[in-house]
């Protein structure tokens, strides 16, 4: 993926994620905010769109909250080419070591 929309769906992933905690857990969601800047975001690299679907089964069961990122109907080739395709999996907000067990075996971008 080119690095702008490899942002974009980093983006679109995060607030995903945001509002999906904000239904979830609301509680969480408001702690993070209140800790000045939001606490820190990682990128990670996944290998495949089945290691994502494992972390995201992973996050339900665990109860954490989570968002898959698809995109649809865009153009961008080679590897878009307006079909629905998973970019991303955003995790929290939560603690490192709360998905830890989930994300350690992900590479940093």
């Amino acid at each position: 993926m080119l690095p702008g929309k490899l942002s974009s769906q980093a983006g679109h992933a995060y607030t995903d994620a945001l509002y999906a905690c904000i239904d979830e857990r609301p509680q969480d969601a408001l702690a993070y905010r209140r800790n000045g800047h939001g606490g820190s975001k990682v990128t990670l690299k996944a290998k495949n769109e089945r290691a994502l679907r494992r972390a995201m089964d992973e996050c339900r069961q665990a109860g954490i909250p989570h968002a898959l990122v698809i995109d649809r109907d865009h153009v961008l080739l080679p590897h878009f080419d307006g079909s629905p395709v998973v970019t991303a999996l955003g995790i929290g907000p939560v603690r490192r070591s709360e998905a830890r067990h989930i994300t350690k075996r992900f590479q940093c971008v």
